[in-house]
């Protein structure tokens, strides 16, 4: 007996239905392909900020990559961090930016350690957005602070357990009109934070071993490292270097007079002035006691002299009133500059001692002053 053939239209419905299925499996597969495909690009992107974040260990340029990198990553227009004041490590400061006050002068943005907002974050682990903190601290102080930096999203940067600050993302760039942060999203953004937390201790512990904890200074043997480096891409490039070389002027009276806390208030601020006295890219050292170096990179003797002879007479003019006393405080200074051509040294050593010879020039020629070397031109130990 023979079967009946199916009807035309059922078997075009049941091929259509086949059609469907086949295109629904074609599609979850390219989606999942497409997820994973997004997922080995953003591990690549993850092992190329890695990287980044390795290649420095100078604080200011490593926050600097940091902020930059997440700006890119979360699509915002702005980002902000705070790290452990490297000193006192009482204090999450703002390090990405600085506020000016009525003078113009610019102003520390803290959250101390101990506040609920670090106790909250160090908890959960992970990024909040500022109206969940809110819900969660309502009354801390710290969210004022956070408040004026128009947070988006505020990101713990964690390493073994310790909060080593805060990544605040600000103004997000909308995406299809939609500005809030996928759960993936979130997470990405947490393993960026997480490279951050670990490059930011490592260069933490750079930065203190580098400095002197009273003037906040860089140490001799960074500055000589920090010279070496700058000698040779001058001569590289055919440009110049400068040394500065200070010395305070009767610097044992401030201590035999008033004692050693006195001393300690000279060094700190001079120290302070020669700082604010400098660009980004020049760096103050303290030296020894109560000398002081100074590089500035690309820098010819008349610029030199210019700054050196700046940075003395701020220091002439300054009030130093210690426990309602004033204080006269005067420093000596000299000055050599390299130049592949007219100047050139064959070690940091040589450059630096050619500035310390300029300095007891001006010692010997009566203190509070400036001298630029010249060969064959000493002063007497003063």
């Amino acid at each position: 007996m023979r079967k009946k053939s199916s009807s035309p239209k059922v078997s075009q419905k049941k091929q259509e239905a086949e059609k469907k299925e086949v295109l629904k499996t074609e599609k979850h597969v390219l989606a999942q392909t497409m997820e994973y495909e997004k997922k080995i690009y953003d591990l690549e992107q993850l092992i190329d900020i890695a990287k980044s974040f390795c290649s420095t260990l100078d604080f200011k340029n490593l926050l600097e990559s940091i902020v930059y990198i997440c700006m890119a990553q979360m699509h915002v227009l702005g980002a902000e961090i705070f790290v452990r004041d490297l000193v006192t490590n009482e204090t999450y400061v703002l390090e990405t930016s600085k506020e000016l006050n009525a003078e113009g002068k610019s102003e520390r943005t803290e959250i101390l350690v101990n506040s609920k907002l670090t106790a909250i974050l160090l908890e959960i682990k992970k990024p909040v957005t500022y109206e969940s903190l809110k819900n969660l601290i309502p009354n801390d102080d710290s969210l004022n602070v956070l408040e004026k930096l128009s947070p988006t999203l505020i990101v713990p940067l964690i390493q073994n357990q310790h909060l080593n600050g805060l990544l605040i993302l600000q103004e997000r760039i909308a995406i299809e009109d939609d500005t809030s942060y996928t759960d993936y999203e979130k997470s990405q953004i947490m393993s960026i934070a997480s490279l951050a937390s670990v490059a930011i201790n490592n260069a933490a512990l750079l930065e203190r071993s580098s400095t002197d904890m009273m003037t906040h200074l860089k140490l001799k043997y960074y500055f000589f490292n920090v010279l070496s480096d700058a000698i040779d891409s001058a001569f590289l490039t055919n440009q110049q270097v400068a040394v500065l070389m200070f010395d305070i002027d009767f610097f044992k009276k401030f201590n035999d007079t008033y004692g050693h806390e006195c001393g300690d208030f000279v060094l700190i601020n001079v120290a302070n002035i020669i700082k604010s006295s400098l660009r980004d890219k020049d760096m103050a050292s303290r030296y020894g006691g109560e000398e002081f170096t100074v590089l500035l990179d690309r820098t010819d003797k008349e610029d030199a002299m210019l700054v050196a002879e700046r940075i003395r007479k701020k220091i002439e003019e300054f009030d130093f009133v210690y426990k309602d006393k004033h204080l006269h405080v005067t420093i000596s200074g000299g000055v050599s500059v390299y130049d592949a051509e007219t100047n050139f040294v064959n070690s940091t050593n040589e450059l630096v001692n050619q500035a310390d010879q300029a300095l007891y020039v001006s010692k010997s020629n009566g203190r509070n002053q400036v001298s630029f070397y010249e060969p064959g031109v000493t002063g007497k130990n003063g």
